[in-house]
């Protein structure tokens, strides 16, 4: 197992609850689920992942259980990962998931042009 399909399936059950419109691409060596063409949760490994507004990110990584994506060995801005510790129950986990989810309505996605 490339990630945890259990806390896949969590998630994909919580979406699915909050009626947002959402759709599963494999990413990351994970799943990615996408909201309005936008990667905002999924899975790596064990682990919970997600994108989340700038003006919330330096706070979220605060938390006992958050750290910022790293990935390639480089920092991703607006990434975090979640610890599986800190999405044990479904509430902490549709607490988490809700960042995502306002990522994918709220967030803007800027696209790195080649010049």
């Amino acid at each position: 197992m490339a990630y945890n399909e259990i806390l896949a399936d969590r998630i994909a059950e919580q979406l699915l609850s909050s009626e947002i419109h959402f759709t599963e691409k494999k990413m990351f060596g994970g799943i990615a689920f996408m909201i309005n063409d936008k990667m905002c949760v999924g899975v790596v490994k064990e682990e919970l992942m997600l994108r989340v507004l700038d003006e919330k990110y330096d706070e979220l990584i605060e938390h006992q259980y958050a750290n910022p994506m790293k990935f390639t060995g480089k920092t991703m801005k607006g990434f975090i990962f979640v610890a599986s510790e800190g999405v044990e129950n479904n509430i902490d986990l549709k607490r988490w998931i809700d960042f995502g989810i306002e990522f994918g309505k709220f967030g803007i996605v800027k696209s790195k042009k080649k010049k």
